[in-house]
């Protein structure tokens, strides 16, 4: 697979959180500051029980040296090893992930671009565990992980982690990468990948959260339109 290829499929990536109770907030607030090792053991115990999501997001790229902001929005389901990703607007698209095949559906083009990452599979998963469901020492093992504050974003009280990348692989896309988690379920509502060398980055923003949903089978199923081109890379 090519870099531009990588790149693409890395930049949506990401995935979800889950609605709390009050009781769980209550408990959040009521806690300290938060250490690297606590931190952790959340992300651990959070891990336990993960296994789907859906969400609504909204994708934010910064092109610094112009100060040019664009934003897209979309959807995005996961369970396991597949991926959902639907983008609505302003470029509608489709990317699939089963396994090791990738899918980019283009509906104005009418073309359908499959990669395998087999490769690089290795690589996909360093940008993966940062999804829900990781386990704490499962994203020592790939990033050096400092806690940077206690931000509240929107209604959420959050604990931000920076992610330095170990592998030479990580750093020559990404810098450094930002997780802000939610207190009360120890789920990201928000993460932003900081481009290796151009200083660019991008934020992705995560809303109407639902952890564990019913997801069936068929939703990660390959079905594109009739008379779609298919190009394998």
């Amino acid at each position: 697979m090519t870099r531009k290829g990588i790149a693409a499929i890395f930049a949506f990536l990401a995935a979800i959180g889950v609605t709390s109770t009050l009781s769980e907030r209550a408990a959040a607030e009521n806690h300290g500051a938060w250490t690297l090792p606590a931190v952790l053991r959340q992300l651990d115990a959070t891990a336990k029980d993960f296994q789907s999501l859906s969400a609504d997001i909204e994708r934010t790229k910064v092109t610094v040296v112009v100060n040019d902001h664009s934003t897209e929005t979309g959807s995005i389901f996961v369970r396991g090893d597949k991926m959902l990703l639907e983008m609505k607007a302003p470029d509608p698209r489709t990317i699939l992930r089963t396994g090791d095949n990738v899918y980019i559906y283009t509906p104005g083009l009418k073309r359908v671009e499959e990669y395998n990452v087999g490769k690089n599979r290795a690589l996909l998963e360093k940008f993966l565990l940062l999804g829900f469901g990781t386990q704490g020492r499962e994203l020592q093992k790939s990033y050096l992980v400092t806690v940077v504050g206690e931000p509240v974003l929107g209604d959420a009280k959050t604990v931000e982690l920076e992610l330095t990348p170990k592998s030479d692989d990580v750093r020559n896309q990404f810098s450094k990468i930002q997780i802000w988690f939610d207190q009360a379920t120890w789920l990201p509502v928000q993460q932003q990948f900081n481009e290796t060398g151009s200083g660019d980055y991008f934020t992705i923003h995560y809303a109407k959260i639902v952890k564990n949903p019913g997801l069936s089978d068929s939703r990660f199923k390959p079905h594109w339109p009739k008379g779609t081109e298919q190009i394998k890379h």
